[in-house]
């Protein structure tokens, strides 16, 4: 490591044990396009002098093939890891880098700046205390300039240093920086940041980097590593309220039980009262285990272990908290939602949520409006795409705990996991809890869904036809219907044509009024197996995540899907409605197998090739199915 022999130190324990205690400090870099992020961050590096001997050598190589500097150290080339960053000179990635001065230790993250890159610098935002805003000397406040500064203020950021940079390329003019330090002032008026610093730097030259600038005499505040070692960027957490988000139950053996975590805020001791807010149980603290052994007080960032006086009910993604400060606990809540996927968000469709480390089903119950980054103006949407950010409502399958995320960014944050591919879809803040809900309970009735279906000599069922358009499956459902009519069975066919008429007349053909088109009908087809009845849907439903949605609306055993598997080349040759000719022709979007994907089953209970089978052979074979089934 490049480093004067006089810094190193004759006792390295005590050297070690400094380093230790000295806190950290994590921040970002974010700004537009070229204005000089990695540049900065590499000068940073350079100047702290914590660089090894190899990366030197490789700096000295890659600057003169690949840099932009004319064969001079370019800075850049320390963060810009990914070979497209190199040979474009821009940032995709996130960089994450470790450097230290006497005073403090820092983790600095390099963001993208190109728009189709803001989920990467969500994600590097989301763990960082306060944040760099690079903008160009020459081109002042831009569009990517404010974009930056909404996001890192939607995740709670509240730290600025604007580092107006590039101040040799404009003559160190003082007027220039002024008027940039006016203009952002202005525009960050709207945001809810704490503290602006405004900082005059050029980071190929070193101005105002690590010392003041001879060539910036007019300047008089700190220069760029002086304000990061003496910011006081301390969130106080300690003080915060009690939470432990429970990651594991541990029971190693059958005399000992506790509930291990990282403590996301404020302190406990052995004694205090505890309490797991969604179901209200409590108890006291019996000890508090580590590895190190037990301890008499804990505090924020410490992983622990607590075991409790009383034995209840608590799992992994509980939180513990003190009993006199709780979270809120509700299965409806406000957040906003940076949607981080090629696939738009589908309002109604079921994804999961994770909060800390709890997991349930949830979907989007109201979009309200979508989020101008660029000028912060709300737009009415049905749907986000790649990069966008919404205000939403979010319904969920069960209560969870959680605070918003202005009191607490741990409990307050969570993501969104397609229940499919497993990819994590999008992040959001927590507003607050819908209360809207509280007063609305289940009413108690006598006569339940068994006895109904019992008077009918039946077993309620939902049989789901799912196919494309033209594979027979409204034809086959109709036929069914009529056997178990013959057969004196209570039924009732709901037909996706027949149900567009009426109950769903408003929705189109996108993907997001499909979802809903589906979520409307599977709770349609609840109601009916809750009167007892066999319940026939003929849908299109193309997509997997509804037809699961629906399933998961009924009880085990209820929910049968029937595959009327017909290629599309049958099913267009049949046509009787003319839409495949109309959808060849441009004349219909978004049709099902044309211009929208159809996403086959695969663990139909019931598959019928419709390419061979006939309708009415395929309908004896669903009957044969319900008697083996002891359903009729």
């Amino acid at each position: 490591m490049v480093q004067h022999a006089e810094t190193i130190p004759d006792d390295i324990d005590a050297y070690l044990k400094t380093q230790e205690e000295k806190d950290l400090l994590r921040f970002i870099t974010c700004g537009s396009v070229d204005d000089g992020k990695s540049t900065f961050i590499g000068r940073l590096l350079w100047d702290s002098k914590l660089l090894f001997e190899d990366q030197l050598a490789t700096l000295t190589a890659e600057s003169k093939r690949v840099g932009t500097q004319n064969g001079e150290i370019d800075y850049a080339l320390l963060l810009d890891g990914l070979q497209a960053e190199r040979e474009q000179g821009i940032t995709i990635d996130v960089a994450y880098r470790f450097f230290a001065t006497e005073k403090r230790k820092f983790i600095v993250a390099d963001t993208p700046g190109h728009e189709q890159y803001t989920r990467n610098m969500v994600t590097g935002a989301s763990t960082a205390d306060l944040a760099v805003i690079l903008i160009d000397a020459r081109k002042g406040v831009l569009t990517q300039t404010m974009r930056h500064s909404y996001l890192v203020s939607l995740l709670g950021i509240r730290k600025i240093v604007l580092a107006i940079n590039k101040m040799d390329l404009v003559d160190y003019d003082e007027a220039v920086f002024e008027q940039i330090k006016a203009d952002y002032a202005a525009f960050a008026g709207q945001l809810q940041f704490d503290e602006i610093t405004c900082i005059p730097v050029s980071a190929l030259k070193g101005d105002n980097m690590i010392a003041a600038s001879p060539e910036m005499p007019w300047y008089q505040g700190p220069n760029v590593i002086n304000h990061l070692e003496t910011v006081d960027f301390h969130r106080d957490i300690d003080n915060q309220p009690f939470r432990l988000p429970v990651q594991w139950v541990n029971r190693p053996n059958l005399d000992f039980r506790g509930f291990s975590g990282t403590i996301a805020s404020g302190s406990i001791r052995v004694g205090d009262d505890i309490v797991e807010p969604a179901s209200g149980q409590t108890s006291k603290v019996a000890r508090i285990v580590t590895f190190d052994g037990d301890l008499e007080e804990a505090i924020a960032g410490q992983a622990i272990t607590l075991t409790l006086e009383d034995e209840i009910d608590v799992s992994r993604g509980d939180i513990l908290c003190e009993t006199k400060e709780r979270p809120a606990t509700a299965d409806q809540f406000e957040a906003k939602i940076i949607w981080m996927n090629n696939e738009p968000l589908l309002p109604g469709r079921n994804y999961l949520i994770k909060i800390g480390s709890a997991l349930t089903s949830a979907k989007i119950s109201n979009l309200k409006y979508k989020v101008n980054v660029n000028t912060l103006e709300h737009t009415a949407t049905t749907t986000l795409g790649l990069n966008e950010i919404g205000i939403c409502n979010l319904a969920l399958d069960k209560a969870l705990s959680f605070d918003p995320y202005s009191e607490n960014r741990q409990t307050g944050s969570f993501i969104l996991i397609d229940r499919f591919t497993n990819a994590t879809v999008a992040a959001g803040t927590i507003d607050f809890a819908l209360r809207r809900a509280d007063n609305i309970h289940w009413q108690s009735v006598d006569i339940h869904k068994e006895a109904r279906a019992s008077q009918k000599g039946q077993k309620a069922s939902v049989l789901w036809f799912t196919g494309l358009s033209g594979s027979g499956k409204s034809t086959i459902a109709n036929l069914v219907e009529k056997k178990l009519h013959i057969l004196s069975k209570h039924t009732y066919l709901l037909d996706g044509d027949n149900v567009r008429h009426g109950l769903n007349r408003d929705l189109g053909f996108t993907d997001a009024d499909r979802v809903e088109n589906i979520r409307r009908v599977g709770e349609t087809a609840r109601l009916m197996v809750d009167a007892g009845l066999i319940t026939l849907v003929s849908f299109i439903s193309p997509f997997r995540s509804e037809r699961q949605m629906a399933r998961g609306l009924m009880e085990e055993g209820e929910f049968l899907e029937v595959f009327v598997d017909t290629p599309l080349e049958i099913c267009e040759q049949r046509d009787i409605k003319g839409l495949y000719k109309k959808a060849r022709a441009g004349e219909i979007k978004n049709f099902t197998g044309i211009d929208s994907d159809y996403e086959r089953p695969e663990n139909a209970e019931i598959v019928i090739d419709g390419a061979r089978q006939s309708p009415e052979d395929s309908a004896d074979m669903i009957i044969q199915n319900l008697q083996e089934r002891g359903l009729i």
